[in-house]
């Protein structure tokens, strides 16, 4: 058996499209407050950011903070009918506008280029549903990012993150020879737990996903010093949670993956 990288599995928004990751957060904000007339910020719709949906709509009702104040509004703790009712507002205001957010992240393009030419293969999860991704996935091809493979968070009867069964899927479909032999990257925890779980390396991305939350304007115009605080702060959060590597952006990817293949020749594992 061979041993260098067989592929790379990427998380979509936060990590190859969408900057930010403001497409789901700010969408839960307004599926709360159409639902339900319930108030959420922005802040606390990114906590559970890379959940399944649905689960990220349980996980917020049952924050301490959030709960106590859907407790105080309606009398009652959030039941499964309300997340199932803030789940069906979620979905058409996600698919009407994922496509506003599907612009590839500066340097996406160059690093997908430059693992094609390995020949390596891209796989992808996703916290979306199949609904919202047949949109997104027909956009960002229009834009030069179509992966080998998609799975998404209601393909699987085994569930989604933080569990290995989407990466494992992709394991699957692309016919891989062995799960150290794959790279996930990805902008949140669960993602992070994901590719932990399922045995691969693990990449995380501090500065264009949901932990850091700005915007691609914000971001350019952010000085060092600020961004060298949000880095410290989600660095410590992932490499605490296990990630192997830390990078700003995917356009920081390919040194990395060199660097896995390195010790892959050398015998180690994730």
């Amino acid at each position: 058996m061979h041993s260098r990288i067989e592929a790379v599995i990427f998380d979509w928004a936060g990590t190859i499209v969408d900057f930010g990751s403001f497409a789901p957060t700010q969408i839960f904000v307004d599926a709360f407050k159409q639902a339900f007339d319930f108030e959420l910020s922005l802040a606390e719709a990114r906590g559970p950011m890379g959940l399944g949906k649905w689960q990220h709509i349980e996980a917020l009702g049952n924050d301490p903070v959030i709960g106590a104040r859907w407790q105080t509004k309606f009398g009652r703790p959030m039941s499964h009918g309300d997340i199932d009712h803030i789940y069906r507002t979620f979905l058409p205001l996600q698919v009407e506008r994922v496509g506003a957010h599907a612009d590839l992240i500066p340097g996406a393009l160059e690093a997908i280029e430059g693992i094609r030419s390995r020949g390596l293969k891209i796989g992808s999860t996703t916290g979306y549903p199949r609904q919202v991704m047949t949109k997104l996935i027909s956009v960002a091809a229009t834009r030069g990012y179509y992966p080998d493979c998609v799975v998404c968070a209601d393909d699987l009867a085994a569930g989604a993150r933080p569990g290995p069964w989407m990466a494992l899927q992709c394991v699957l479909d692309l016919k891989l020879a062995s799960v150290a032999h794959c790279v996930k990257v990805d902008d949140t925890l669960p993602g992070l737990a994901e590719g932990i779980n399922a045995g691969m390396w693990t990449v995380g991305v501090a500065l264009s996903g949901s932990p850091a939350g700005l915007t691609l304007a914000e971001f350019e115009a952010a000085s060092a010093d600020q961004l060298e605080a949000i880095r410290s702060r989600v660095t410590s959060e992932f490499t605490t949670a296990g990630a192997h590597y830390v990078i700003d952006s995917v356009a920081d990817l390919l040194p990395v993956l060199e660097k896995i293949n390195t010790r892959l020749k050398l015998g180690e594992r994730p």
